[in-house]
Parts: structure tokens; sequence; C-alpha cells
């Protein structure tokens, strides 16, 4: 498809469908958030053209976000508007020089149970104040207030706002369920309903007040006088939650589409620049938001273009549709904020981290969200995920019925004592059975362990260790060795079979991973690779349990479509039925296929590739010609011309212990180390 085509069917459309959907949650976000209505559209069209534009994830909708509304809500009351667009400003410029440094990925480090936790308090403290509009009050200042001041606001005399909010709700649960109709926003008609029935009945309700002209209603950034400290703790504040949100929207974003994965540090950069416009021309916060970027996705949109154009859209609504905004009564946009709160509670995140038994961390972060505020809630939350984390990391059970001494979890140096105590009260001279299952021994565990251990055998005791998770035999040949047990003798040691067995059972089948796969595999990648011993796919991908469809065989080798049933079968089942997004072919050296290939090409090895040329070169070029073999096949030539798929070739030096990309001549490309 030409670029012309690919904007007039795909991007064009999407950019109208996104803009639709951003001017009533935008002005809806500056409502709740004590910010002219205006400040939401100003923040629109710059995340749009000026993030969009420079952005590192092309697909992704910037604008102001739900998830700043209690922080920004706070800091327009403590400081005003005007200090809160230099804020903004400023939190940009942190921002910018954070995505020049490339610490894109340090916002991630923020454990997931605190982000959803905080998003969770976020959606409760929006319920609670925009219900209070929606009834026609105003809301108080803290939600705790407004939850108390629920009963007393329900009253005949405002029956009319309640009335917009109900239509409002309404709509927004229902649109969806209509067939045909799902491609025009639910927001979008929601509020048009809801701006009819004020029309049509002729309720008096509170209305949006748009300037008449906006340019001249634009408010410029002002630095206030003092109370420097607070101001550089609410420009972090902004800078670090707004790119927090940022970047777990792009990588979300990157799971809805297969194109190109995104470049966070790029995209923090974007974010930067468009915080710092957006401030000095009078706007919200701008943030990567998912409600948006996945309608983009929804949409069709191919390319950044999308993204772009819905920013002019949202200008041309500002500039030339001010009359129809006016229309908007503001029952409706709180009840629209009502429903975006609510969502941001979202059960399938529960579902998760109890998998993960973290959901105190979740449930800490939210309470103190809504109870204290945003800042102290997730300092709070974090504080308990380490304080999980560290008792998770000390935790050990080490017990002692009869001669039967038992030890699993983690054992640190401030458990040596407690060790030592039951150490201590085993008799000499006994037939002890040592059941280790230790996940780590730091050294001074280590050291206190292995000496009982020497001690007790040289006072005429005996102890035999048994190790399901490392019990391990030294040396190649296990027959003619004594076994060692890694934590009380470590060394370079060959597992040997049974005890891999073992070790899978005892330590890496966890019962919450195999619950999420039970319902059928959904891997990411196709790895076809060289059967030798050296290559490990899951090792050099870095996958896990779900992750990877795997096809091994001598040479690494793709015959054409047609040429072998076996691998026919592999390849469409994985790239029709488990929807595969990406086919990766892995050679290495050296590889005794492709010696072998070199010397006959009878047999399996007639599918190689090869022409004069060293070992190495062959097994690269061989790479290549597979991959070529593999574009043979129909569900590989059909998902690559829609852009659902994508080929890699793979190149593992096992003597270097890198791993590099393949280029379409065999030259190699970013060698990775294999670790």
């Amino acid at each position: 498809m030409s670029l012309r085509r690919e904007f007039l069917a795909a991007d064009l459309p999407a950019s109208i469908t996104v803009a639709l959907l951003a001017v009533p949650l935008s002005l809806g976000i500056a409502a709740a958030s004590g910010a002219p209505p205006i400040a939401g559209l100003v923040a629109a069209v710059v995340g749009g053209i000026v993030a969009g534009g420079l952005s590192g994830a092309p697909l992704q909708v910037s604008g102001p976000a739900a998830g700043l509304t209690v922080i920004v809500l706070g800091l327009v009351g403590d400081y005003g508007w005007a200090t809160m667009c230099a804020i903004t400003l400023l939190a940009g410029l942190v921002q910018v020089a954070a995505g020049f440094t490339r610490r894109g990925r340090l916002a991630l480090n923020l454990p997931p149970a605190v982000v959803h936790g905080m998003l969770a308090g976020i959606g409760v403290v929006i319920v609670l104040s925009q219900l209070c509009v929606v009834l026609g009050v105003p809301g108080k200042e803290t939600p705790l207030q407004n939850l108390v001041s629920l009963p007393t606001a329900l009253s005949f005399d405002r029956i009319e706002s309640a009335a917009v909010g109900a239509i409002t709700v309404g709509v927004l649960l229902g649109w969806p369920r209509l067939p045909y109709v799902r491609r025009v926003p639910a927001a979008l008609v929601a509020v048009a309903t809801a701006a009819a029935a004020v029309a049509l009945f002729g309720w008096q309700v509170p209305r949006l007040n748009l300037p008449s002209d906006p340019f001249a209603a634009l408010t410029r950034p002002v630095l206030p006088t003092g109370d420097w400290g607070g101001i550089a703790l609410a420009v972090l504040t902004v800078a670090l939650i707004a790119s927090v949100e940022t970047l777990l929207s792009a990588v979300a974003v990157d799971k809805l589409h297969s194109g190109r994965h995104a470049d966070l540090d790029r995209e923090l950069l974007a974010q930067g620049a468009a915080n710092t416009v957006s401030g000095l021309a009078g706007g919200l916060p701008v943030t990567g938001v998912i409600v948006r970027s996945s309608a983009n996705v929804a949409a069709g949109a191919r390319t950044r273009a999308s993204t772009i154009l819905h920013g002019v859209w949202v200008a041309a609504s500002a500039l030339a549709g001010a009359g129809l905004l006016e229309l908007v009564p503001l029952a409706a946009l709180s009840a629209l904020l009502v429903v975006v709160g609510v969502r941001l509670v979202n059960p399938g995140h529960l579902r998760e981290l109890r998998h993960h038994r973290e959901i105190l961390p979740y449930l800490v972060t939210a309470v103190g969200v809504v109870a204290i505020n945003l800042v102290a809630g997730v300092a709070l939350g974090v504080a308990t995920a380490a304080a999980l984390g560290l008792w998770r990391l000390s935790h050990s059970q080490i017990s002692l019925d009869g001669d039967h001494l038992k030890i699993s979890g983690s054992l640190l140096f401030f458990t040596t004592a407690r060790l030592t105590r039951v150490l201590r009260d085993i008799p000499p001279g006994r037939n002890v059975h040592l059941d280790l299952r230790a996940d780590f021994l730091d050294h001074a565990a280590q050291a206190a362990l292995s000496g009982w251990v020497a001690d007790y055998r040289r006072r005429g005791g005996n102890v035999a260790v048994t190790d399901p998770s490392h019990h391990l035999t030294a040396g190649r040949r296990p027959a003619r060795r004594k076994p060692v047990h890694r934590w009380l003798a470590p060394h370079h040691v060959t597992p040997r079979l049974e005890t891999g067995l073992r070790s899978y059972h005892a330590q890496h089948a966890p019962p919450a991973v195999l619950d999420l796969l039970s319902g059928g595999q959904q891997p990411s990648h196709m790895f076809i690779g060289c059967a030798d011993s050296h290559i490990v796919p899951h090792l050099i991908t870095g996958s896990g349990p779900g992750d990877q469809f795997c096809v091994r065989n001598i040479g690494n080798l793709v015959p054409r479509h047609g040429e072998d049933p076996g691998m026919d079968t592999a390849v469409d089942y994985a790239v029709s039925v488990l929807g595969v997004t990406t086919v990766i072919v892995c050679g290495h050296s050296p590889c005794g296929g492709i010696r072998a290939a070199l010397r006959t090409r009878h047999g399996w090895l007639r599918h190689a590739a090869l022409g004069p040329s060293t070992l190495d070169d062959a097994a690269r070029l061989n790479i290549v010609a597979q991959l070529d073999n593999l574009a043979t096949h129909p569900a590989v030539a059909t998902a690559g011309s829609a852009g659902r798929l994508r080929l890699i070739g793979l190149y593992a030096d096992t003597v270097a212990a890198t791993v590099a990309r393949v280029g379409p001549d065999g030259v190699l490309l970013d060698p990775e180390p294999l670790h």
C-alpha cells in the first residue's frame, strides 16, 4: 500500500475517531482539575502535534490524563493556575533531561502493584469528587469530605443535574453494545445526547463557558515568590507521575499492534517537549493515555500521522466549534469522569496481583491516595512493597524433627543465629538427614552450615544431604566422583537429569504461572533453531513459560513450502492459529550440521543453502537462505504483507558468547552478550 493510500484508508479516519473521543475527555479532565476548559483542549492539541511528532511510540496518543487530576487540583488550590502552568513547564524540562540521559526505563522500576494501586486510588478520588458535581453541588476539599456529603447532596431540587448524569452514564455503558456503530466514540455520543436532552426539556443546569477569544484567554506561566521547596516537590511529582503513566501506556500499546516497538527514551523526550510547550501555552500536563491510544490502534492507525492530525482536529473544534461546545452541560462531563474513574479500578489487575501475592502494596497505595494524598500514598506503597520483598528475601524455615533437619527459603546473615541454635540442639553421633531446599544462602549462612557439617562428621556423626533444588554432581563423569552440593561446596558442575526434574518440581513450576497458562498458549514468537546442545533458546531470548513456540532440527533448516509436511504444519500453526508476531531463525557456530552439509547434501541436509565459504560464513548465509524459504509459506506471506509478522535471523557465537542479528547479506548486526 502506498503512503498516500495508507494515509487515506487508515490514519485519516483514525485521527477523526480519536479527536471525537479526545474533546469531551479533555474538557472533563480540565473541569475535574480545577483548570479553565481551554487548558484541556490546549493540552490535547500539544499532545497530538508536539508529542506525536517527536514520539518514540508513534501510535500512542498524548493529552491531558485522568491520572493527574488529583494532584493538579491540589496544586491549583495551593498555588493558582498560572503557577501550575509554570510547574508543568518545569516538569517538562525535567522529562527532557531524563530523556537525553536515557533514563526512560527507570520510571518502570516503580512496582506494578504500586502503580495500579495509585491509579485505583485516583479513580476513587475522581468518582467521589465528580459525583458531587453530577448531583449539582460543588466538590469538597478531600475525598472523605465528598463521601460524607454525598447523602446530603441528594435533593429533588437538583434532579435535573442528576438526570443529565444518568443519561450520560447510560449511553456510555450501552452504546458499545449496539452493532454497527461502535466506531463512533461512546463518550461523544453520551455528551451529545445529554446536551440534546437539556435543550429539549429546557433544564436549567450549568454548562461549559468557553472564551470568545481563545488566544487571549491563554494563561502565561508565573513562578511564585516563595516556597521553592514545595514548588520543586511539585515539579518532580508531576514529572514522575506523568513519565510513569506515559511509559506504562507505551508498553501496553506495544502489545496492541505488530509494528515497531516503542523507544522509551525518545518517548520521554517527546513528552517533556510537549509539557514544556503546554505549560508555556497555558495547558494541562500531558501524558500518554491508554484510552485514546487503544482507540487509535483499534481504528486502524498505521503511522504517527493519525496522532498528529487528531491534535489538528481538536484545535479546529476549539476555534470553530466553541458555540457547540458551550451547549455541553457540566454534569455530563462529570458523569464521563465518573465512568473513567470507575474503570481505573481494574479487577484484572487485582487478579494478577493476587497470583503474585502483591495485594498488600496495592491496597496500601490506594488507601493512602484516598485518605492522605497522592504522594503519601505512593510513598507508603513503595515502602510496603520494599518491606514485603525484604521479608520474602529473608524468610526461611528451619525445623528439626528427630534426626531430620529441613531448611527452606532464603538464609541471610541475620538468620545465622537461629540456624546455629537449631544445629546445637542436634545430639552428636547421629545419622542426620539434611533436607536442604534453600533459595539462597549468603556467605555467613553458608559458612555456618558447611562448618557444622564438617565438624559434625569429624566428631563421628553422619550427615546425608538431600538438595532437591541444587543437588549436583561434580565433573563430567559423575559415576567416579563424590556427590557435592552447590550451597555447601560450590563448584562448576553439570546437573544430572534426575536432579533437574526434582528442581523443576521444587522451584520452577510456580502454580500461579501454570494457572495462567492452563487456558491455552499465546506465545509471542516462534523460534526455529539448531538442535545443538550449545543452544538454549529460552536463555538466548530471555523467554519464560508460554512465551515461545520452539522447533529445532539439525542445521536450523526451514524447507520451502511443500517440501516438508512437518515444518509446513508447525509454521502454519504458529502463525495462523497461535498468532505469533515474530519468527526467529537462529544459527550458531560451530555448527556440526552445517559442517556436514558442506561435505554432503543428502537427506535432510539437502535443504541447507550454502556457498563456497568458511564454516562460520556458511552458517550465517544459511540463516538468510532459511528466512527466504520461510517467506514461501502462505501463512507467513499473508501475515507479513498485513504487517502482523516480522522475520528475524539470529547468529549465536558460542565461542565469543554473543548473539547478533543477521543482515540480508549475512553480515552480523548489533552483537549482544549471551547473558
